[in-house]
């Protein structure tokens, strides 16, 4: 069974509190610590009884100072010393309050105990138990305060009272199933080397070195940065070349680099007798890097300055990744927009690279470890023939990014095999071990620069990874001059054939970071590209450009073992996207084996565009374990959770796509955009621009009205608006105020490029579409925080103009506002509805006319009309506070806590059943969308068959 979600952990950590807060000063050890951790317990969905112990008897050691050793103190979460001056008699015997083998004990305590007297029994009691049954942490609690100490890091103290039990309780998210995931980011120091590299790239393009030229220019001035420091070139010696062989001014600086760029392509062998040792000392490279002849640069001593500059850092330590990072600084915006260009930074391509193959390699590795000392050699052996065979393929590889750690953690683990494989043996010779490379390595990217980055930043890498064979194995290993190559290709990958780079038959993963290109911003060509890869697919225009890639890896997998994964933007799961992209690739065999729901993006350059995404693993083929990478926002550390599907809403349900739908799939009002006005902004009014109108014009007021829309609505600001609908042309020419407005909306919309803006000038007294009720109505916020358990959902009267930004519903009863209003609602919009960067974006077709209400009898309708409305009057207790105010997460008032919860439980009671967290919620109601759709395409097709026999 799936882990409860963060959002119904909090929910029932809440109601913990307001459970306990007012008696928990009076609260007793031994009358009420079972039923209090009991109550903790089901805070993560888990019964205490089912795998907890209270009065754990445990027979005490002599001391218990060796399990705690280690620990140190720390200002921000508090380590203590574990050491203790006490012992305990060899054989007493002890009672653990609560054991959770392997997961938390806990010593409860009546308030005004000594806290830290508690913590050195604890010791004492886990000092006794078996390791294996050595609990995560040890929690104190008194009922008023928690004490808890992660064992996992060295005895932190995490103090907090229970009211704060909300705000912590991510410190137990394990006892629910959840792992915390932390993926290492690049140092500063890589930031600081692409930005140095940037100022001589602007240097040089300014002189008028560019395209090309410029381009290869910079990436052998890369090249002799790192092999300055790295050992390719003799210590420092480029950096000292530069210093002493050339002028301050920079005059012959190009020339000296021409000679050295010519050196570093020229065997030994074959260079002049009578060389300059000091340029004879630059060793043959060889790899095509220095092959092709530049045009000279010219250089001044700013540009000189800027080089030596660069050469100051220590590039030994500067991850060859950074060349993305760099290529992205020196790029304008326009240029990266065009090319949808969003380079990965470490940590986002560990999100990938981990549960697409490294998790599984590092598990086999150390399964082999535990075998026995025959087998296990054989068995060693076997594997890093296979490590050695192992080729990926990155179909949008930009600089090389995924690539170049890709290579790393393979290089890092099949160092840790040869370890194994030598045991206490000295090594002989280096060369007969080291069997992965850089030509198990693909890519395919558009633009020539990030390509020739790629297939250089590979060589460096692998140069990096030699000098940590030498660090740990004692033996001098270089591979000067290059021999293999990575096999990157310049060229469009949605019309180049994968199959003539690498067979499908050779292949074993698929992985990247594809352009980020929404549907409606993509190119001529770029449209017509998505166009020939669906191939006429219906509704195919809507789809964003990455799903290209998406559909021409399935296409190339066929028929293999081959694993893919590719970052995304989130909206390709949600919305109208799913049903066309996910429904082609499912009904072809796709299926998802491990996904990254929502984060926030994040990389090491400068600009950096702020994007929402998702990363899903896939193949041909079901994983028998599927992982679940969950985000309690889109900042934190992704939690990993094992489930036993993901669906492409990228949660544990099954499959079921939700598809546009004009008409409610149950019988319930229709809900429509509010009131578009398509005006420039002349038929609204500022409270300001209100009294104006009254002060000169006080008989038009009655043709301003209220007028709302998402942000109006639940931040509580006035906006206003000139309804005119209905109005006599007399009483308009009597009041110039307006009539100027009028004109200046007719002005607008003959101005605008669109044929069907310039029809309405016709019109310039009304809003472009007006849907407004003459009667009470709902309206429903389009865009809403995601950070909000509840979309703020309310009724608006008749006097009160809704904008287009908002939905309504007319004659909304409040049975419809209990229903839409509650957490098996709100379950559902999360998980169908598109998003606005990491906010919700309700929608009536998507959302609201495919959503399966209950079917509920007399009295547990009336139950739900009577707790909705005391939702309404919870609200009203606070005529001060916004919407935003009301449901802001730390701020919500207990009063509307408990009239939700009351109303969420009512609404279940009309589903028929219960539901531990919103991962059942929508398991269960996709179960209804099925049955309800099952039903209406049958009803039609019935209907179809009467209508052809007349």
């Amino acid at each position: 069974m799936a882990s409860l979600s963060w959002n119904e952990i909090r929910t029932r950590a809440s109601t913990f509190i307001l459970e306990w807060k007012d008696k928990a000063s009076t609260a007793r050890e031994e009358a009420d610590a079972q039923t209090f951790e009991n109550g903790f317990f089901n805070i993560f969905g888990i019964s205490r009884a089912k795998v907890a112990i209270f009065e754990k008897k445990v027979k005490l050691t002599d001391g218990y100072n060796d399990l705690f050793e280690g620990t140190s103190n720390n200002k921000e979460s508090v380590h203590l010393h574990s050491k203790s001056t006490k012992t305990t008699p060899l054989g007493a015997t002890g009672y653990i309050d609560l054991l959770w083998k392997g997961h938390i004990l806990i010593e409860m305590k009546t308030p005004g105990k000594d806290m830290q007297k508690a913590y050195e029994q604890a010791k004492n009691y886990a000092n006794a138990l078996a390791a294996a049954d050595l609990p995560k942490g040890i929690l104190i609690c008194d009922f008023v305060t928690f004490h808890y100490y992660n064992l996992e890091e060295d005895g932190a103290l995490y103090a907090f009272p229970l009211v704060e039990l909300d705000k912590h309780i991510e410190l137990f998210g394990y006892l629910a199933g959840y792992t915390t995931v932390t993926f290492k980011e690049l140092d500063p120091v890589n930031i600081e080397a692409a930005e140095k590299m940037s100022r001589l790239h602007n240097h040089l393009a300014g002189n008028g070195y560019s395209g090309h030229q410029l381009e290869m220019y910079l990436v052998r001035i890369l090249f002799c940065l790192f092999a300055d420091d790295t050992g390719i070139f003799p210590h420092s010696h480029f950096i000292s070349y530069i210093l002493e062989r050339t002028n301050p001014d920079g005059s012959d600086l190009a020339l000296h680099l021409a000679k050295i760029f010519e050196i570093l392509n020229k065997p030994v062998d074959k260079r002049l007798k009578n060389i300059d040792e000091q340029v004879n000392r630059f060793p043959f490279v060889n790899g095509g890097l220095f092959e092709e002849h530049l045009e000279t640069a010219d250089f001044d001593s700013k540009m000189r300055d800027t080089l030596i500059d660069c050469c100051t850092l220590d590039w030994s330590f500067i991850s060859p990744a950074i060349f993305g990072a760099m290529f992205q600084s020196v790029m304008n915006d326009a240029e990266r927009h065009d090319i949808g260009a969003h380079y990965t930074s470490e940590g986002n391509i560990l999100k990938v690279i981990h549960p697409l193959f490294l998790d599984d390699l590092r598990a086999e590795f150390e399964k082999i470890k535990a075998y026995t000392s025959e087998l296990r050699t054989e068995r060693l052996a076997e594997f890093h023939t296979k490590l050695s065979k192992l080729k990926f393929l990155d179909p949008a590889c930009g600089c090389g990014n995924f690539l170049i750690i890709s290579y790393r953690e393979l290089r890092l683990l099949e160092m840790d095999l040869i370890k194994e494989l030598l045991g206490g043996t000295q090594l002989l010779d280096v060369d007969q071990y080291i069997k992965v490379n850089v030509n198990q390595f693909y890519g395919i990217e558009i633009e020539e620069f990030p390509a020739k980055i790629a297939q250089t930043a590979l060589w460096l890498m692998d140069h990096q990874m030699n000098m940590q064979v030498r660090e740990r194995f004692g033996q001098y290993f270089i591979r000067i001059p290059l021999k293999a190559s990575a096999t990157i290709i310049n060229g469009n990958a949605l019309t180049l054939d994968w199959e003539s780079i690498i067979p499908p038959s050779e292949l074993s993963y698929i992985m990247g970071n594809p352009p980020f290109l929404g549907a409606r911003i993509m190119s001529k060509e770029q449209k017509k590209e998505l166009e020939q890869i669906f191939g006429g697919l219906k509704n195919s225009s809507n789809l964003d450009y990455v799903c290209c890639w998406y559909k021409k890896a399935a296409r190339y997998i066929r028929g293999t073992g081959i694993e893919c994964a590719f970052v995304s933007t989130n909206s390709i799961c949600q919305g109208e996207q799913v049903p066309i992209l996910w429904q082609d690739l499912m009904n072809n065999g796709v299926k998802i084996n491990f996904a990254h729901q929502t984060f926030k993006w994040s990389n090491e350059a400068r600009g950096k565009a702020a994007v929402y995404c998702v990363i899903i693993g896939f193949s041909l083929f079901d994983r028998p374990e599927k992982k679940l990478y969950l985000y309690e926002t889109v900042m934190s550390e992704p939690v990993e959770t094992t489930v036993r599907q993901i669906n492409q809403y990228l949660i544990d349900a099954s499959t079921v796509f939700i598809e546009v739908r004009h008409i409610p799939i149950c019988n319930v009002p229709k809900m429509y955009f509010g009131n578009q006005p398509i005006d420039g902004g002349f038929l609204l009014l500022s409270e300001d621009e209100r009294r104006e109108v009254a002060e000169k014009e006080p008989d038009m007021l009655q043709f301003v009205r209220r007028y709302v829309g998402s942000d109006e609505f639940i931040n509580n600001t006035i906006r206003y608006c000139l309804w005119l609908k209905g109005v006599e042309p007399n009483e308009l020419r009597q009041n110039s105020l307006v009539t100027k407005r009028i004109k200046k909306v007719k002005d607008f919309r003959l101005s605008s490029v669109a044929p069907s803006t310039r029809k309405l000038a016709d019109f310039p007294a009304l809003f472009a579409s007006e849907r407004h009720p003459e009667t009470e109505y709902i309206i429903v916020p389009s865009v809403s925080s995601e950070k909000r358990k509840y979309v703020p959902i309310g009724f608006m009267p008749r006097d009160v103009v809704a904008s287009n930004l908002c939905l309504i519903i007319p004659g909304g009863t409040i049975y419809n506002f209990g229903i839409l209003t509650s957490t098996m609602h709100m379950a559902w919009m999360r998980q169908v509805c598109g998003r606005l960067k990491s906010d919700y974006r309700y929608s009536a077709t998507i959302v609201y006319n495919n959503f399966p209400w209950p079917t509920p009898t007399e009295k547990q309708r009336k139950t739900i009309e009577t707790v909705a409305q005391a939702v309404l009057d919870a609200r009203a207790l606070f005529p001060t506070s916004s919407l935003a105010d009301l449901y802001d997460p730390t701020a919500m008032p207990p009063e509307l806590v408990k009239a939700h919860q009351k109303l969420d439980k009512a609404v279940e009671a009309a589903y028929g059943r219960t539901f531990d967290d919103d991962s059942q919620r929508v398991a269960y109601l996709f179960e209804l969308y099925q049955k309800l759709a099952g039903e209406l395409f049958a009803e039609t097709k019935k209907r179809r068959r009467k209508g052809r026999k007349k």
